[in-house]
């Protein structure tokens, strides 16, 4: 799955709203030519805002993330209540974002949503937002010791798939909704084989009774994801640990039913553990 940033990200969003925001700089543009004050005389004249969002792009375009931002913060407080200071939002959060400024860019997501929920962007914002959190960086310890995405903390996994699926159930024909989709299904497979990594660590670590609740937990969230192969067999082996028959039996007949073909039912693990590195 291309799990890089979306290319129509890189640019404003179009159709309804990029359409008003040309429609009033043009009617604001011909307001000024019966002024006799130029762009110098008035920084907040839409000549001169205009010419700060075209720097602000040129800064886009070349990687200037930073000073990028500097010039859309001036746009968001001059252009207030307007058009072009919502398309400057959403442009610093992209800004944010590409600068490595996660936080920052969340911020300005979070208040672009409260202040225009009937924004024809919004649909835009939410994307954005799911995607900032949808960080699939390891690091270098990371790649080094081959750890999955799943051993890692999942709260940002979580709030992008918060934020996914508000899109894909608020905007159902947004251009973004297909590729919101695809990334849905990836994070739950991914919450999903997180909570079996945890019940496997406690597992190994002879807190049984632990192991088969997280286990559960993960059966029970994400019941057909592909981990729950793992789950069960987690908790065969909890339940047989801590002499619960019963329990192991249920959860063995359950484990077979679904996955007659189980090589975990058979063998038992055999994969080299995450953190060796060798």
């Amino acid at each position: 799955m291309e799990r890089r940033p979306a290319q129509a990200l890189t640019e404003a969003p179009r159709g309804r709203f990029g359409a008003a925001l040309a429609a009033a700089a043009g009617v604001a543009l011909l307001a000024l030519s019966a002024c006799s004050s130029s762009p110098k005389d008035d920084p907040n004249s839409q000549a001169s805002l205009d010419k700060l969002y075209a720097d602000a792009r040129d800064d886009l375009s070349s990687g200037s993330y930073d000073r990028a931002i500097k010039t859309l913060e001036r746009i968001e407080g001059r252009a207030a209540g307007t058009l072009m200071a919502q398309q400057a939002q959403l442009d610093l959060a992209w800004a944010n974002y590409r600068a490595g400024e996660r936080a920052a860019a969340l911020t300005v997501l979070d208040r672009f949503i409260k202040l225009n929920p009937s924004s024809p962007a919004l649909d835009y914002a939410l994307y954005m937002k799911g995607l900032v959190n949808f960080n699939e960086d390891l690091g270098l310890f990371g790649r080094m010791a081959n750890q999955d995405i799943s051993e890692r903390d999942q709260q940002a996994s979580r709030d992008a798939m918060l934020a996914f699926k508000q899109l894909v159930e608020q905007f159902p024909e947004s251009k973004y909704s297909a590729e919101a989709s695809v990334r849905i299904d990836y994070i739950t497979n991914t919450l999903a084989k997180y909570e079996v990594h945890v019940a496997r660590y406690y597992y190994n670590r002879g807190a049984y009774l632990a192991a088969a609740n997280r286990a559960q937990q993960s059966l029970s969230e994400f019941r057909y994801a592909p981990s729950a192969e793992e789950a069960l067999y987690l908790m065969v082996q909890s339940y047989d640990k801590l002499g619960l028959p019963n329990l192991r039996d249920d959860a063995l007949r359950v484990l077979k039913l679904n996955f007659p073909n189980s090589t975990l039912a058979a063998k038992g693990y055999s994969e080299k553990a995450w953190w060796k590195l060798w």
